[in-house]
């Protein structure tokens, strides 16, 4: 099986934490599932877990270039010159990136509100980007748009292949089978 989940904002993308921060286990009660891949704790937004080893690596594994799209909420005014940066590769500790496409796009439609807000500053300009990475190292999106001047302010992830998170309110989750999964994938 494959749970589509809404992760959101400061839950750990894990299933227990000594410190009593919220984990998968708030929203996720199916034992045997574990993520594909990861979301920090600070990002929100679309996160699989299954209880398939063999997809679990499809999904997750860096040579099978899964692409996930993510939207970010940045500090500044995002300019063609920051975009053609992210999309030609940045230099971060631990070598280069790029992502497969970047656009500033307007706020998205199906945005809900995070608790705890974005802090808001009334002089100071924010725009949204959609990032495509083919790859998933630590942090990328928010150290990339560092790096092209652009901190971010807030994350999420909207997409993870083919699955979305169109109809999956914040904590909310949909589960669809093993064989369904593997066929969205075209294998």
């Amino acid at each position: 099986m494959l749970i589509l989940l809404n992760k959101p904002h400061q839950v750990l993308c894990q299933f227990t934490d000594p410190d009593g921060r919220a984990t998968l286990a708030d929203y996720v009660d199916t034992p045997g599932v574990y993520p594909a891949g990861r979301l920090d704790y600070d990002s929100e937004g679309l996160l699989l877990l299954t209880d398939d080893g063999r997809l679990q690596a499809r999904i997750s594994q860096p040579k099978s270039k899964t692409r996930k799209r993510y939207w970010a909420q940045v500090e500044g005014a995002a300019g063609d010159e920051q975009i053609t940066q992210l999309t030609g590769g940045v230099q971060l500790k631990g070598g280069s990136a790029k992502a497969v496409s970047a656009n500033k796009i307007d706020e998205p439609a199906i945005l809900w509100d995070r608790d705890p807000p974005i802090r808001y500053r009334k002089n100071v300009l924010d725009d949204w980007i959609e990032i495509t990475l083919s790859e998933g190292r630590n942090r990328q999106v928010r150290r990339m748009t560092a790096a092209v001047g652009l901190p971010t302010l807030r994350l999420i992830r909207y997409s993870v292949g083919p699955w979305n998170l169109d109809g999956l309110a914040p904590g909310e989750s949909r589960e669809i089978t093993t064989k369904e999964a593997w066929g969205a994938l075209g294998g």
